[in-house]
């Protein structure tokens, strides 16, 4: 198994996190369909962080479970945390002036979906999404 940490502080730091997300998917041999809605769920929980955490690290990880492999990331940031994240996960909210599809849609996006956060501790979102997809 693959176990990876990235740095993400500026938005240049996007593409290559994407390329090494997209290496991984096809390490494991995961369709096209699947790589992209991974790595879409990912760049928007990426801009998430850089947008209201200046930034993060992002634990990236090839797993395996009952002989089915899949990729995990993990999204820390140190960010002013999510007050409800009840109401974050809810369509069309958003505190950023965007769509609001971030949280929710990525969360659609994957297999497996766990966010924590406390206020002014930061947030911690984590992803999977296995070769199978759904």
């Amino acid at each position: 198994m693959t176990k990876d940490t990235m740095q993400i502080v500026r938005e240049q730091d996007v593409v290559p996190f994407r390329n090494r997300v997209r290496e991984m998917c096809t390490k494991i041999g995961m369709s096209l369909v699947n790589q992209t809605k991974l790595i879409t769920a990912a760049s928007e929980l990426v801009r998430n962080m850089l947008k209201y955490a200046n930034g993060g690290k992002v634990v990236l990880e090839t797993i395996s479970k009952n002989a089915q492999a899949g990729i995990r990331l993990v999204f820390v940031d140190e960010g002013p945390g999510i007050a409800d994240i009840h109401q974050a996960m809810r369509d069309g909210f958003s505190t950023g002036k965007s769509l609001g599809l971030g949280l929710p849609g990525a969360k659609r996006l994957v297999n497996e979906f766990d966010i924590k956060s406390a206020t002014g501790e930061g947030t911690t979102v984590t992803i999977i999404h296995w070769k199978n997809g759904r």
